[in-house]
């Protein structure tokens, strides 16, 4: 009899009261073909409300195709469970081997098109930018991105589903800056 593959793990942490007018609730994303981190958070005040994550974890020995419908199929359940407005993914960054590089671009792929199906907004960020938001150093190792994540969110994470959340959490961060300077720049009045 074949193993089955596990599709979720994950924890509900909070039911998302989200009535009109409330903060944003972002989706992050930490796209990989073995494991694929998801978070789903919105601010309150000031701090970071965690209201779901976790990993969907696909089988080394199963063909990539199969993989692939794993990892879309996880998502997508996630991103009807908890309809965000926008979606946080991590941005492609440089790999040495070239085999990962198209493994995890695959991943990425079937997250988009997760993403794309809900009509969803998706926003890429680098690492790094990730990085200097969460952890204001753009140098931060990975078990300290850990530590932080669960700092700011008040629950240990698996290592994917932290960073997933401080994905999620820099696209936060980065729409409410954006948002202010919006405000606070005057409209530029054309010289006749």
């Amino acid at each position: 009899m074949p193993e089955q593959c596990p599709v979720i793990q994950t924890v509900v942490y909070c039911t998302p009261v989200h009535p009109l007018g409330a903060p944003l609730l972002v989706f992050g994303i930490d796209p990989g073909s073995t494991a694929t981190g998801f978070s789903v958070v919105y601010r309150e005040s000031n701090r970071f409300v965690l209201v779901d994550a976790g990993v969907i974890r696909t089988r080394v020995k199963d063909p990539i195709p199969t993989r692939l419908k794993v990892i879309h199929d996880g998502l997508t359940e996630a991103l009807e469970k908890f309809k965000p407005e926008c979606v946080a993914i991590e941005s492609i960054f440089k790999h040495r081997s070239s085999e990962s590089a198209l493994r995890l671009g695959q991943a990425r792929g079937v997250a988009l098109l997760a993403a794309a199906q809900h009509d969803l907004e998706v926003t890429a960020y680098n690492p790094m930018t990730v990085k200097k938001s969460v952890g204001g150093s753009g140098r931060a190792a990975k078990a300290e991105m850990v530590r932080l994540v669960a700092r700011l969110v008040g629950k240990q994470l698996p290592s994917d589903a932290a960073d997933a959340t401080a994905i999620a959490i820099t696209h936060i961060i980065t729409s409410a800056f954006t948002s202010r300077v919006n405000r606070t720049t005057p409209a530029t009045r054309s010289r006749r």
